[in-house]
């Protein structure tokens, strides 16, 4: 059996001069952590100050524009087996690979693995010195550039010529940390005869039966590396198949094999919402002639079919996913790198942020293509989930050179990746890019390219073939937005998938109202992180929106502009400077919860028309004023209860059709709603004007509408009246009028805090007037204390119980204290 040593411990790190001196460089070895990088070495050594803190994002710059060195030792050679190989899971980015001081190979490539037979490299008696050595991935990029020619690129740094994670060079809502290092695990893997070199899961469903059916390619000793070709290898090898309970087993004398495992009955994996999520326990055992065992492969596989409908149809062309048989609404999240420092985040943070996710009824997960392939512990809890995985191939906001040095590359990493990722039933489609087709069309690019490549033939050409002949099992779309073909507009909202960002750059929220893409891939609205994460981010600063620390953790173009307009379109601004900058922080958040509200109760309110909203975005890497629903200390926004809301099974709102507003009973649950729905005129005291019952009927996965009565309809020109529309525990509510035109009373209430047992504090809110979005910052009763709602609107003599966890304190927090975590919509 192949035995495995993990080179994980005694590690160092230096600097290797990349051109001129860097005085702030070390003078002599850093202990290294591997997995790792230099910025967190270097952290950890307390040679350089938290980036994400202060403004010190821009006095560690010179980190990615130098060289490194990493070493350590390897151990004697192993004599009970007759090969032994060096696996490098992951190196950032540009490295030459050393084994008792002879090259064993350079890398250029932070999105795929690299493996080396180092065998006659290690000596016998002693340990022999590994070293893998960084150049800087502007040195590596910049060349590439003076080699291939410019191309244009949506932000001025050079990520399009090298295959790195594309937002270490910065992006609209992340910091310019170019790494380097070890980020993923190194090992030594001792075998002899024969290995798995690579095995593809094709899983299938044929009516009740599911059929695994195990691709494998075969390395054996002297014959080089069998995934290139040819059958013939030497002695008969048997592999061995196992699925839950049900086995296969075939002999082969070649490299290349298949067999096919059938689970008649198999139960099938769902989305979340649609059903459970089975998962099987997969087995590949490789054994020599006498049976002896040489390798395993282990994975756990689920059972389902996908589709993705593209068809034409009286609305344009859909774009509609379909999970065993069943259409699905898509609601999604788009994921970024949850670290600037990708090598930080491990199984538990994977699975804190995607049960963020789940909890918020989540469904889909788009990873975008200025990121990574992640790791197999994400999508690991992807499929205990149920979140559907929607994968761009790592490509972003610009043209890309098609010529060599970067085409083969492109090819190994997409085969690589496609192989590595089928085993998981939550990965349901492939994406070629993000935006390029879109930018090549409408950003200027076609003139100043002036005929030069810039990645179509990647996205219509290399990356469908490389799915097609490796994993055939799953769709591929070309990109994001991207309306099928270039007979209709990349960005067309009839055609495919749609990004809608003209509204936040340019527009009002209530502009989404005035589209109904076939699917919502992008759109979003920004808003500062927590009130305790930015203290924490910006120690000492007297915060105001335009303060220094704020600028420099925001950054969009104009962000702050778009956000007090986007706030003065509703709202009074609050008071410039510190003196208003709690105001404007509730504001802003709140501004950006009804802003996503506003495009996803529209959009959800079509369906099947529409066929899914991918807010951007879930997560942030670092803390930052973003379209994040949770910042970058997992602490979750206004926004993410607006998500959990919205992503329900049942959403009851108040639409606008054909001029008048109309409740909408948006049902995706596999029961049909009856909703009985009270609705009530009422004024701006508080006072019920009119009122009736309506009862909204709903099939199964389907919207039912009804139209609010003639004498319900608030007077608009009054600015004192609204409507609610109650049915069980969820709330609508329709005003005519934004909110600095309505006449809103002065807020009253009363507050109470009672201690409970299980560390949970509840806060008791009772109405005296009316309280338009009234919200509770626990964070600022305690950087730990956490609330389980975000805003809530209600009517005098109401009450609402707001739990919250993280009070650790054995008293409930002073009245007075609530009273300062707590902000409402004010008169203007």
């Amino acid at each position: 059996m192949k035995d495995v040593t993990p080179l994980t411990d005694n590690w160092t790190l230096r600097h290797v001069p990349d051109g001129g001196p860097v005085p702030e460089a070390p003078a002599g070895e850093v202990a290294a952590r591997v997995p790792g990088c230099v910025h967190t070495d270097l952290l950890d050594a307390g040679l350089i100050e938290d980036p994400f803190l202060a403004l010190n994002e821009t006095a560690v710059a010179w980190i990615g524009r130098t060289g490194w060195r990493y070493d350590t030792e390897l151990g004697a050679r192993a004599t009970a087996h007759e090969r032994t190989d060096l696996v490098l899971d992951g190196l950032d980015t540009v490295a030459a690979v050393r084994v008792g001081g002879e090259t064993v190979g350079n890398t250029r490539n932070m999105h795929r693995s690299y493996r080396f037979d180092v065998t006659d490299l290690l000596d016998p008696a002693v340990p022999t010195p590994l070293t893998v050595e960084f150049t800087s991935a502007y040195t590596e990029a910049e060349a590439v550039r003076a080699l291939l020619g410019e191309r244009p690129n949506a932000y001025p740094e050079p990520f399009p010529y090298i295959r790195k994670m594309a937002c270490s060079f910065g992006w609209d809502w992340g910091p310019t940390l170019v790494t380097a290092g070890i980020w993923k695990p190194v090992r030594l893997e001792h075998w002899s005869t024969a290995r798995l070199a690579r095995v593809r899961p094709l899983v299938t469903v044929d009516g009740s039966t599911g059929r695994a059916e195990l691709r494998v390619d075969i390395e054996r000793t002297g014959t080089g590396n069998a995934t290139g070709g040819g059958t013939d290898g030497g002695p008969r090898l048997t592999l061995r198949a196992r699925v839950g309970d049900h086995t296969a087993s075939a002999d082969t004398d070649g490299s290349r094999a298949a067999l096919t495992v059938e689970v008649p009955g198999a139960a099938l994996w769902w989305p979340r919402g649609y059903g459970e999520q089975p998962l099987y326990e997969a087995e590949l055992e490789l054994l020599d002639a006498d049976g002896a065992l040489l390798d395993r492969w282990r994975r756990r596989l689920g059972f389902r079919t996908v589709t993705l409908d593209t068809s034409a149809d009286a609305h344009g062309t859909a774009f509609t996913l379909g999970i065993n048989g069943q259409p699905v609404f898509a609601r999604g999240v788009n994921w970024i790198p949850d670290d600037a420092f990708p090598s930080r985040v491990g199984p538990d943070r994977y699975r804190a942020r995607l049960t963020q996710a789940a909890d918020a009824g989540v469904n889909l997960v788009r990873v975008w293509g200025g990121g990574l392939y992640e790791s197999d512990d994400f999508y690991d809890v992807c499929d205990e989930l149920g979140l559907t995985v929607w994968q761009d191939f790592p490509f972003a906001c610009a043209a890309y050179p098609e010529e060599q040095p970067l085409r083969s590359e492109i090819e190994a990493e997409a085969r690589e990746n496609v192989t590595r990722l089928m085993p998981h039933p939550s990965l349901v489609l492939w994406n070629g890019n993000n935006e390029n087709l879109w930018g090549f069309r409408d950003w200027d690019w076609e003139p100043a390219l002036d005929g030069d490549s810039w990645g179509e033939g990647y996205y219509l050409g290399l990356l469908p073939r490389v799915v097609a002949e490796t994993d055939p099992t799953r769709p591929y779309w070309a990109g994001s937005p991207w309306s099928g073909s270039w007979d209709h507009h990349p960005n067309d909202p009839a055609h495919g998938t749609a990004h809608s960002w003209d509204v936040w750059n340019r527009a009002d929220h209530t502009d989404y109202l005035d589209t109904v893409p076939r699917f919502v891939a992008e759109f979003g609205w920004q808003a500062p992180p927590a009130h305790a994460t930015l203290r924490r981010a910006l120690p000492g600063e007297e915060l105001s929106a335009g303060s220094p620390g704020m600028l420099h953790h925001q950054k969009a173009h104009d962000g702050n502009g778009k956000l007090d307009r986007g706030l003065a379109r509703h709202f009074t601004p609050p008071e410039p400077g510190p003196a208003g900058f709690d105001r404007w922080h509730y504001l802003t958040q709140l501004n950006q919860a009804r802003a996503v509200t506003t495009g996803i109760a529209h959009w959800r309110s079509h369906w099947p028309v529409c066929a899914g909203t991918v807010l951007w975005q879930l997560n942030d890497c670092w803390p930052v004023t973003s379209w994040a629903a949770v910042d970058g200390d997992g602490r979750p926004k206004p926004l993410y209860f607006a998500l959990r809301r919205l992503y329900a099974d049942r959403l009851l709102t108040v639409q606008i059709r054909d001029g008048r507003p109309t409740v909408v009973a948006d049902n995706q649950s596999p029961d049909p709603w009856d909703a009985r729905v009270r609705l009530r005129r009422t004024a701006a005291d508080g006072r019920t004007l009119a009122e009736t019952t309506v009862t909204v009927r709903a099939g199964a996965r389907a919207v039912a509408c009804a139209a609010v009565p003639a004498a319900l309809l608030p007077d608009p020109a009054s600015a004192k009246e609204f409507l609610v529309a109650d049915a069980g525990d969820l709330r609508a509510t329709y005003f005519p009028v934004r909110d600095h035109e309505f006449a809103y009373p002065p807020p009253r209430y009363d507050v109470a805090a009672v201690r409970r047992s299980g560390g949970r504090t509840d806060i008791v809110v009772t109405a005296r007037t009316l309280l338009r979005d009234l919200l509770l910052q626990a964070d600022r009763l305690a950087p730990t204390a956490v609330a389980d709602q975000g805003p809530l609107t209600l009517l005098p003599g109401e009450s609402a119980t707001i739990g919250v966890h993280g009070w650790d304190r054995e008293d409930p927090p002073s009245t007075a204290a609530v009273r300062d975590a707590l902000f409402v919509v004010e008169p203007a």
